[in-house]
């Protein structure tokens, strides 16, 4: 009862339009005045929890990615997607799939996955005789691979408010964020067979797959780079992302010759910007784990669940389902925020792999991304086409029976997300 009243003033907090970090630092010192009457132990607590040298990963990753943004890299690996696969019966979806894969393993984030990839995929897509909302529907959940698909945002607040291994959640990403792809690209060929309105592309020969392919190399080598320095163990994650700013300038200003002064300068503000949120809600989040601990609540769920019998699969399928609603409202950091410190205490003592089931929260993020009526990405295709929000719902709701049924197989298969940390030589 206390978790839900808790959760329910949050909620609440959060749906005002209150930034994340003040609804998480409101309800944690109303949580600690009324419990201890005073908020001195915080000072403490946040401190400890930015003095983690990890932390250094966030900025540079989020460099990186603006910097392969600002150089618009996106134009050339949609040509190399397009030329390789589309010609065949749904290919320019299936292309804007791959597209977004490798964009999202560049970029980290699944919102500029999916602004980027639908300014360049929608026209394409419409002009090809696609049905606006299939259109919208292919963009939108492929936006959200960028959750899980490495370096990811999301992952890296997980690890640190779990305090796993980042390289580990890294490489526990790959299988899964390849298997969702795949399942995606093998709904726009049946869709694509379906429906009659979808034609392919002509076919331009390999000479012109192979030129596509050439210019968007650059673009393509980020993610080996960055992640098989990791799973190598010659560098850590925190050093994989200082060598992944060092490549993106030297793609940005070298290669592509697009990237001055000014871009620079922009390029740092945003990363100062998006890391100056990120860390203060880091601290907002480090305050409500210390109020719920003062409370006992972790106990008191452990006790709740011991009463009710659950063993650790049904504890899973209980927090997927609360996490699947809660996606409805909140945004995914959020998510992560408030619920990793109150179920963690209780995967440990159920021995649940915390690498696992950081993998299922991603997928169950992803989904939060396109269920409405809070679903980001379903947000910024309908600002990007101008489009009916029914419309890109609709185009999106096969992706969710998809993401369901993925997360379904993670779930029942564990060695899918613990395969390749386990043979890169993480302790799991």
């Amino acid at each position: 009862m206390l978790t839900f009243v808790i959760l329910l003033v949050l909620i609440a907090a959060l749906l005002t339009g209150m930034p994340i970090f003040a609804g998480l630092a409101l309800t944690s010192i109303g949580i600690t005045l009324i419990a201890e009457g005073s908020i001195s132990s915080f000072a403490d607590t946040v401190f400890a929890k930015l003095d983690n040298g990890l932390l250094t990963a966030i900025p540079m990753f989020a460099f990186m990615a603006h910097v392969m943004i600002r150089a618009r890299v996106v134009d050339d690996l949609y040509d190399a997607a397009n030329a390789l696969v589309g010609h065949f019966k749904g290919g320019l979806a299936v292309a804007t799939v791959l597209a977004c894969t490798v964009f999202a393993a560049i970029s980290g984030s699944s919102v500029a996955t999916a602004l980027t990839i639908g300014s360049s995929a929608i026209p394409q897509m419409k002009r090809f005789g696609y049905r606006p909302s299939d259109t919208y529907g292919v963009i939108a959940a492929g936006g959200t691979l960028g959750i899980l698909i490495p370096p990811s945002g999301p992952l890296i607040l997980y690890a640190i408010v779990s305090e796993t291994s980042i390289g580990a959640l890294f490489i526990a990403g790959l299988i899964p964020g390849v298997m969702m792809a795949t399942l995606f690209a093998l709904y726009c060929v049946a869709q694509g067979y379906a429906r009659g309105d979808q034609r392919q592309i002509d076919w331009t020969g390999w000479r012109a797959v192979a030129g596509a392919m050439r210019k968007s190399v650059w673009s393509l080598i980020m993610p080996p780079l960055v992640l098989g320095g990791i799973y190598m163990g010659v560098f850590t994650a925190s050093e994989a992302a200082a060598i992944g700013c060092i490549y993106a300038l030297f793609v940005g200003v070298a290669v592509y010759r697009n990237f001055g002064a000014r871009d620079l300068a922009i390029t740092a503000y945003e990363t100062v910007r998006t890391t100056a949120m990120l860390f203060m809600i880091l601290a907002a989040a480090a305050m409500f784990g210390h109020a719920v601990t003062i409370i006992r609540l972790p106990i008191q769920l452990m006790e709740s669940v011991t009463r009710m019998g659950l063993g650790p699969m049904e504890f899973i399928l209980v927090v997927m389902a609360v996490i699947f609603v809660l996606g409805m409202f909140l945004e995914t950091i959020a998510i992560i925020l408030i619920t990793t410190p109150i179920v963690l205490p209780a995967l440990m003592s159920f021995d649940i792999n915390l690498i696992w089931y950081g993998i299922l929260l991603m997928i169950n993020l992803e989904l939060a991304l396109i269920t409405p009526p809070v679903g980001m990405n379903l947000f910024v295709i309908k600002g990007v086409a101008n489009a009916p929000l029914a419309e890109v719902i609709r185009g999106a709701l096969p992706y969710v029976l998809l993401m369901l049924f993925g997360l379904a197989v993670v779930l029942l298969f564990q060695p899918l997300a613990l395969w390749l940390p386990e043979l890169a030589g993480f302790g799991l």
